[in-house]
């Protein structure tokens, strides 16, 4: 279902809208304080990688905005298996922790699926222990990982804002998701076949062979997720399409030096599309957000179960 252009392209503020769900989430810590309900994140990181690096600080912000108190736990590229398991089983006992983030990527010598599966459930706010990823698959998430939640609230907003009824949208519409990733590109696609969605799933691999156009140019939404800067251009885009560019790559500038976020997709996609998230702040500021959303769910779920 695409929808003609009839002005230019809308640039979907992330921004704005992480602004707005951070005072709902600092209303919900303060709800749960007068209940004696404490939030707290613990986060992981393994070796170097600015990427991650940034996020754990962008997490940092946002959680000490809201008054919830992060520990950030960034080790060596060397620390071994042991040491890791055992940070983790140590925040999942600890009762001042609710939630409970390891960044990817892992070094090589950890076996990410080993170190998820140490999670506590209960904690797991990026639903990667597979309890969680099996609840996500059935339709009945604990919790709905940050990334793929924050592409859909993006999409549901605008789709609002634009006076498009979601259910009609969706049902109407097909949706290719680029990229096939555990932590975004398989929940994306399990989140847009649940709203009624036809769902094409490709990946870069697609392009290596010149046939990604011919699945892109499907999606009245595109959503696209490979970790590979520029990969959709204008010709993998039909007029009037939908783009949600989830990418965050850092780039070095050969002029400058400099380290830049650029994403997945051209810029030049603008010209062509409906709608566009930008990168810098598109999808990433309402991720941060809905990650420290989640580790507030966490806390008071828990807290019903005591």
């Amino acid at each position: 279902m695409v929808v003609e252009r009839s002005s230019p392209t809308a640039v979907i503020d992330g921004r704005a809208r992480a602004r707005a769900l951070l005072l709902q989430v600092a209303f919900d810590v303060t709800r749960l304080a007068g209940l004696g309900i404490r939030c707290g994140l613990g986060t992981v990181l393994v070796g170097s990688d600015y990427a991650a690096e940034a996020y754990a600080r962008r997490l940092g912000r946002a959680a000490a905005a809201v008054g919830i108190e992060h520990r950030h736990h960034h080790l060596p590229q060397s620390t071994t298996r042991e040491e890791v398991l055992e940070l983790v089983v140590t925040l999942g006992a600890d009762p001042t922790v609710s939630g409970i983030l390891v960044l990817r990527p892992l070094p090589p010598h950890l076996d990410e699926g080993e170190i998820f599966t140490a999670l506590d459930p209960v904690k797991d706010i990026e639903a990667v222990h597979p309890e969680n990823a099996g609840l996500l698959a059935l339709g009945t998430p604990r919790f709905v990982p940050s990334t793929p939640a924050s592409v859909f609230h993006l999409l549901d907003a605008w789709l609002d804002d634009v006076g498009i009824e979601g259910e009609a949208f969706y049902g109407a519409s097909t949706i290719c998701v680029v990229g096939r990733s555990n932590n975004v590109g398989k929940p994306v696609t399990t989140l847009a076949a649940e709203r009624g969605a036809v769902v094409v799933s490709c990946d870069e691999n697609a392009s290596r062979t010149g046939r990604l156009a011919q699945y892109t140019r499907l999606g009245d939404v595109l959503v696209v997720a490979a970790g590979v800067p520029g990969l959709v251009g204008v010709e993998h885009v039909q007029p009037g399409a939908v783009v949600l560019d989830v990418g965050i790559n850092p780039v070095r500038d050969p002029r400058t030096g400099r380290i830049r976020l650029v994403g997945d997709v051209d810029p030049a996609v603008a010209g062509v599309a409906r709608a566009t998230t930008p990168v810098p702040g598109g999808v990433g500021p309402v991720t941060d957000v809905w990650l420290v959303q989640n580790t507030v769910l966490a806390a008071e779920t828990a807290a019903k179960h005591r």
